[in-house]
């Protein structure tokens, strides 16, 4: 779901709030040195432990990471911060609301498939396996009332009796659509 610009942005931002611009500067050169190492691992030159990301993946991560470092050097640099503040950057605010609203457009769109199938939660999806007698036989019904067979399955279940003593039964009944 996220980018690996969202991603870097994310950590980024994070890890710099209260950081002065010596500390930022920094983290630059440390983000050039995971980048050049993740690049020379994705060439075969270094290895990369089972449980770790794709090699793909972290290197492009680290290179948005750099990116991003270098963005609020220069943006502390230039307005003259001493200290970074996540609020006063504007366009990491952009960012962070941005993903703040597709996190929550994602957790919502899950919420309501986790109710969609929770409302077919009751509902049961069977491949039955008839005689070839019964099967004529519900043919035959779905013939005369223009159902498919299914539908005279679903029909015949919805009206299914269960005794004291545990036996079924199915009152008479005519298949309608």
């Amino acid at each position: 779901m996220w980018s690996a610009q969202d991603v870097a942005r994310d950590q980024v931002r994070r890890q710099a709030d209260g950081l002065d611009v010596a500390a930022v500067a920094e983290k630059v050169a440390e983000a050039a040195v995971r980048e050049r190492e993740t690049a020379e691992r994705l060439r075969g030159n270094g290895s990369f432990y089972e449980f770790e990301m794709d090699r793909e993946r972290l290197a492009v991560i680290w290179l948005a990471k750099h990116a991003e470092w270098r963005r609020v050097r220069d943006l502390m640099t230039a307005a003259g911060w001493s200290v970074y503040e996540p609020e006063q950057d504007v366009q990491g605010s952009v960012w962070a609301r941005e993903r703040e609203e597709r996190l929550a457009g994602a957790l919502a769109a899950q919420a309501a498939l986790g109710e969609r199938r929770g409302e077919g939660a009751d509902e049961l999806r069977a491949e039955v396996r008839l005689s070839a007698a019964s099967g004529r036989l519900v043919r035959v019904v779905a013939g005369r009332t223009g159902l498919r067979p299914s539908e005279v399955l679903a029909q015949l279940a919805e009206r299914i009796v269960v005794g004291e003593g545990g036996t079924v039964s199915v009152p008479p009944f005519a298949p309608s659509s």
